[in-house]
């Protein structure tokens, strides 16, 4: 304890450190006040307990802000879609491919093409939202409530795109991941303590199976988003005038899950448009009706397995964009660096594609799978709130949030020479001296 509390004190020694916190817990103030505040034309009395179904996911991403009809109501996810929209064309159309090698002034270019972009797609799928208030709830219906409802959940999802930037800018972590991670720890408290209440004294040693459970899959995915393959690097001597540089042993780390939380987030995003559009026409063709029922059933074999396979087409297509191995193998080149046994050039990136794409596999399935855990754990007793944190979307962004935060802030203080946030168990890297590895 008073080694944490020594860490605590060394966060807030750093003035910089200090200050991105501070502005990151301001921005999720804002964030999280936004989240209550109701539609105009919406009387939040008659509005539905609680969202079901893919929906109740959607709610829980959105900590609350979809069955609550906010003005935050569909969040940051049309931003995530224009996002993903905006890598495809990266790999399709050269126009975007030449943008991505231009470095910064490239980056900030597709950036603002994709807040563009947004603005269509939380204008079409706020349609979709309006569709789902019960009709009891709006005090008003008609032309004027549509527009104007599409007008504000437009203005509300740029503001959470702002704030989203802004913490990336002038806070700490991801700003986008970090508005969907407070939305989901939001509503884990009342999750636990609701399916503690639903088993009551009688089953409390269910319970705590449950959490003993639960504390072993977040083990898991703790695992999955740290397991490295290390591939060995040799640095050959090197003598300069009167210096002579021995001969180094190095390491390439290559991530089991280096697309990190991305693909389940784009995958998530894209699972809400069927469901959604279906909304819209379920009277009016059968078809429309199937897919909504089983698209909004996050427990049906048809949502999984689409689940699934998107998880982990969007896992090899993350890690493609994120690793290049010919920019690797060129960079160990001009370093002096090669991997034993292989050539430079042409066959070591060769050699890093193929055992960036073995461990990949596993990965992925890893990574569906643990996605559709609260599925089975649902039809395993445990209530649904409470099964939306029983591994899944919530979890994984969850753990993948969080250490990604410690390592940042885990970096500041070692550049500031203070020991760290912990001195045992140290975190993976800290004392090795592994190259970097070029995106």
């Amino acid at each position: 304890m008073n080694k944490f509390i020594e860490s605590i004190k060394n966060i807030f020694a750093i003035e910089d450190l200090r200050t991105r916190i501070l502005n990151t817990l301001f921005f999720i103030a804002i964030y999280r006040l936004g989240v209550y505040v109701v539609l105009p034309g919406v009387d939040p009395t008659q509005l539905k307990t609680g969202a079901q179904g893919l929906f109740g996911i959607l709610d829980t991403l959105l900590g609350g802000a979809f069955s609550h009809a906010s003005i935050f109501a569909l969040g940051i996810m049309p931003y995530i879609s224009a996002s993903i929209v905006l890598q495809l064309l990266t790999i399709a159309v050269p126009y975007f491919q030449k943008l991505q090698k231009e470095g910064e002034s490239g980056r900030k270019k597709i950036n603002q093409y994709t807040r563009i972009l947004t603005i269509p797609i939380v204008l079409a799928q706020s349609v979709g939202f309006i569709a789902t208030i019960n009709a009891e709830a709006i005090i008003n219906p008609g032309t004027f409530f549509t527009v104007s409802t599409m007008i504000i959940i437009t203005a509300g999802t740029l503001f959470c795109m702002w704030l989203g930037e802004k913490i990336t800018d002038k806070g700490i972590g991801n700003g986008i991941s970090m508005i969907i991670m407070i939305g989901i720890v939001s509503r884990l408290p009342g999750a636990i303590i609701g399916e503690a209440a639903a088993k009551g004294v009688n089953k409390s040693l269910i319970f705590l199976l449950e959490m003993v459970v639960l504390f072993l899959v977040v083990m898991a995915v703790i695992v999955l988003t740290q397991a490295v393959r290390r591939i060995a690097v040799q640095y050959a001597k090197q003598v300069g005038g009167t210096t002579q540089l021995d001969a180094q042993r190095q390491f390439i780390p290559l991530k089991v899950n280096a697309a990190g939380v991305m693909p389940i987030i784009f995958a998530q995003s894209l699972m809400f448009v069927p469901a959604i559009v279906a909304s819209v026409w379920q009277n009016q063709s059968e078809l429309a009706s199937y897919i909504g029922v089983k698209f909004s059933d996050y427990t049906s074999w048809q949502y999984n397995l689409t689940f699934c396979l998107l998880i982990i087409i969007f896992t090899y297509f993350y890690t493609a964009i994120s690793v290049n191995p010919n920019q690797i193998a060129d960079d160990l080149k001009r370093s002096g660096g090669f991997v034993p046994g292989v050539k430079p050039g042409r066959d070591t990136s060769e050699f890093i594609d193929e055992i960036l794409t073995r461990i990949t596999l596993p990965g992925a399935i890893a990574l569906a799978l643990i996605a559709i855990f609260p599925a089975i754990a649902l039809l395993l007793g445990v209530t649904r709130p409470f099964s939306a944190f029983y591994g899944g979307t919530s979890l994984i962004i969850m753990v993948g949030v969080v250490l990604d935060t410690v390592n940042q802030v885990q970096s500041y203080l070692l550049m500031q020479h203070y020991d760290g946030m912990m001195k045992s168990g140290k975190l993976r890297g800290r004392t090795a001296q592994p190259i970097s590895v070029a995106s």
